[in-house]
């Protein structure tokens, strides 16, 4: 018996030593099961900031030039022009004997080879302007010849080959443009595919217009050039350069400091529409240039000072205007802008390339030269430099890709083009070929802001309130009706509640704005006054009616009282507004009014948020521990008394953590924003106009943006900055929780 009885206890022992064993692997296998999740989270988090960091972190790299190649040629030679074929592999350059030289930029490239202008006997260049790949020069018989280098590509077994040559887009023949014959000694000019335009300055101190207009013969079917020749009025007696923009329309005329302004449009030559000191004190003017698009006008001064001059509207029109400078070591020796962006590299005396961006403000390179230059080139992509020098053409690659983005044109304010001041702008692109990318991350994330803001004005006083009545107050049976349903309407997607308030709700509230306003007033005052009569009712009838379930009659109440506000509100429109309250906020009040606006957006967005804070903030009041609350109920304090101060306190890290979370899904919210308001990145608090926030941005902008440019890259940056404040307000969050918790958790 004693044997069977230690028998069966060992076999007990070996049962539980057996269950130990198997709890023990399961709660290591829990532990680390948890925490290499909780390290995975970690690290998602860390990869996704990683590459958020890859991607954006080219735009901040500093330009950077090397030298590829010195092409040397004689002493004798004058070199006037020079560039390179799109792909970098030949350069040319002009001289002024009109020949052409072709050159090798690698080992591939066809070798050197020169060919000669179709100058007549008797011709001879006297000026010459370039304009990219166009360049025209000025005779010494009055007339011009245009001509563009070309490269043909070719294809064999041997592979892509060039074949470089020069083309005359009006011909071999020089075109007259003075018609009294003399020597034309300062040159500008402008093209499209109908018209060009050539400004001359003769050598008997005439200003002469020529307008070439393309015109079809109808016999031959090609294409003829109709020349008119114009004289301007009102010139300065000397001329140190002149330019004229590219939709051919105003004429900048350089005399010493002073910057003659006219307008060709319409065919106005009597007299200059502005007359400008450029010039900085105590200095001289030695370069002018115009910028891409020819809005902006560059000055370029002895002192080492580039000022940037455009048009703004003042009292008496437009005016040009000086907004900005920069500033160099030495004397500003020559100006050039590239064709396509607001950049512009600057040649100083002390033999240094400088490189600025005009819109950011933006000091991207110094650099000294190997060889100082006299004259120098962008390439047609803008990723080299072509330096003229006293021995020969000097040719730099040029590393530039993102010069439009710095700090101070992410977060300033910026003065751009054609604005009357500066101001924070996001206007990413347009159909114009000039236009000016303004990347200004400042209104998309006010944009942001406001429409988490207006949300949680909606959507925190609802949820809080609707917590503490359910966890608190409510029957235990209707709570577990309203906790489920409230907590099912977050599985609704947002973009149903976005088409529903762009759709359905914005053209409610147009129609019936004076509801909105009256329902803020007329609803609280109904449930006051309902809560007063009740109280007030005799006790036999109170007791009749069961008083945790006395509440729900105040359902009937809201809807009513939300009814009479709706039928009266065409009334109020009639009575008070003349009839139209859009007008009437627009007109009388002098505020704009959009029909997508931040009221629609706080409204549907406040629905979106309002399970998350409720169903967070009930879970953190039902959790007080009863015996807190029985506890202040013996001591002789009210329900409502213990509800302030000791339930609300004891759970307000709770509560504090759901509204940080609302307001985390707020900020982070995409398909409502992107469907209910406007999407224009203004700045502004007015209710009634829209916003664009950083989500809705990228999700609009980002299918269309080219990858790996400037505004691809940006807008990695707004997705960025919007990681940045999820995670702050998640921070904050916590460590505001926790003190919390320290402070009210003794309780």
């Amino acid at each position: 018996m004693s044997q069977s009885a230690d028998t069966l206890t060992n076999k007990s022992r070996g049962d539980l030593s057996a269950s130990d064993s198997l709890r023990a692997f399961k709660d290591k296998l829990a532990q680390y099961s948890i925490t290499m999740g909780g390290l995975m989270v970690l690290m998602t988090l860390l990869m996704i900031f990683g590459y958020l960091l890859y991607v954006v972190e080219p735009v901040f790299r500093d330009a950077s030039i090397e030298i590829v190649q010195e092409q040397k040629i004689d002493a004798s030679t004058n070199v006037v022009a020079n560039g390179s074929d799109e792909l970098n592999e030949m350069g040319y350059y002009y001289d002024d004997n009109g020949q052409v030289t072709f050159y090798p930029l690698i080992e591939t490239s066809p070798a050197k080879s020169m060919v000669d202008l179709p100058l007549a006997d008797g011709q001879a260049i006297v000026s010459y302007a370039q304009n990219n790949s166009d360049v025209v020069f000025g005779l010494n018989d009055g007339s011009i010849l245009l001509s563009q280098p070309s490269f043909m590509m070719s294809f064999d077994d041997n592979g892509r080959s060039i074949s470089p040559q020069v083309r005359y887009p009006l011909g071999e023949q020089s075109l007259l443009v003075d018609p009294l014959q003399k020597p034309l000694t300062k040159l500008t000019f402008q093209r499209d595919e109908e018209q060009v335009t050539a400004v001359a300055f003769t050598q008997d101190r005439r200003l002469i217009i020529s307008t070439l207009t393309a015109e079809e013969n109808f016999m031959t079917e090609e294409v003829e050039w109709v020349n008119e020749t114009n004289e301007l009025k009102g010139i300065p007696t000397t001329v140190s350069k002149i330019l004229i923009t590219p939709d051919q329309r105003i004429l900048f005329v350089l005399s010493d400091a002073q910057l003659y302004i006219y307008n060709l449009a319409g065919g106005n030559y009597d007299a200059p529409r502005q007359v400008v000191e450029v010039s900085e004190a105590g200095a001289q003017v030695t370069d002018i240039s115009l910028l891409s698009g020819g809005s902006s006008i560059l000055v370029g001064n002895s002192n080492g000072v580039i000022s940037q001059w455009f048009e703004t509207k003042t009292d008496r029109g437009r005016r040009l205007t000086r907004i900005r400078e920069f500033s160099v070591e030495g004397s500003v020796e020559k100006i050039e802008a590239e064709p396509f962006r607001k950049t512009f590299a600057v040649l100083t005396s002390k033999g240094d390339i400088r490189l600025f961006h005009s819109t950011s403000d933006a000091d991207l390179l110094e650099e000294p030269l190997v060889n100082k230059a006299t004259n120098m080139q962008f390439s047609p992509r803008n990723n080299a430099l072509i330096f003229t020098t006293k021995t020969g053409i000097d040719f730099y690659t040029l590393d530039n890709e993102h010069p439009e983005v710095t700090w101070s044109a992410l977060w300033q304010e910026v003065w751009y083009e054609g604005y009357p001041e500066a101001d924070y702008v996001w206007q990413s692109t347009s159909a114009s070929d000039d236009f000016e990318p303004k990347l200004s991350l400042v209104p998309i994330s006010f944009g942001t802001i406001k429409a988490a803001l207006y949300a949680m004005l909606f959507a925190v006083p609802i949820a809080i309130a609707g917590a503490i009545y359910t966890a608190y107050f409510m029957p235990a049976k209707l709570r577990q009706v309203v906790k489920p349903t409230v907590e099912t309407m977050e599985a609704l997607p947002t973009v149903i509640l976005g088409f529903l308030a762009g759709l359905w709700l914005a053209p409610i509230v147009e129609e019936y704005l004076p509801f909105v306003f009256m329902i803020l007033f007329v609803v609280p005052t109904a449930i006051v006054l309902f809560a007063f009569v009740h109280h007030n009712l005799p006790k036999k009838w109170r007791n009749i009616l069961n008083e945790e379930y006395s509440t729900l009659m105040l359902i009937p109440i809201v809807l009513l009282a939300s009814a009479a506000c709706y039928g009266l509100s065409p009334i109020v429109e009639a009575q008070f507004m003349g009839g139209d309250a859009r007008m009437f906020i627009s007109n009388e009040l002098g505020i704009n009014f959009d029909q997508r606006n931040a009221l629609i957006v706080g409204i549907a967005m406040g629905f979106a948020v309002i399970p998350t804070i409720f169903s967070i903030t009930e879970d953190a009041i039902f959790s007080v521990p009863q015996h807190l609350s029985n506890g202040s109920l013996a001591l002789g304090a009210t329900r409502w008394q213990t509800l302030v101060g000791v339930v609300l306190l004891t759970a307000s890290p709770g509560i504090f953590s759901a509204v940080m979370m609302g307001l985390g899904r707020a900020v982070g919210e995409t398909m409502i924003v992107l469907m209910a308001t406007g999407n224009t990145p203004i700045m502004d608090w007015n209710i009634f106009e829209g916003m664009r926030t950083l989500s809705a941005n990228i999700a609009v902008e980002m299918p269309e943006s080219e990858v790996g440019s400037t505004h691809y890259r940006v807008l990695f940056l707004a997705a960025f900055v919007l990681f940045i404040f999820t995670f702050f307000f998640n921070t904050v969050a916590e460590l505001v929780r926790q003190r919390l918790r320290d402070k009210y958790g003794s309780l």
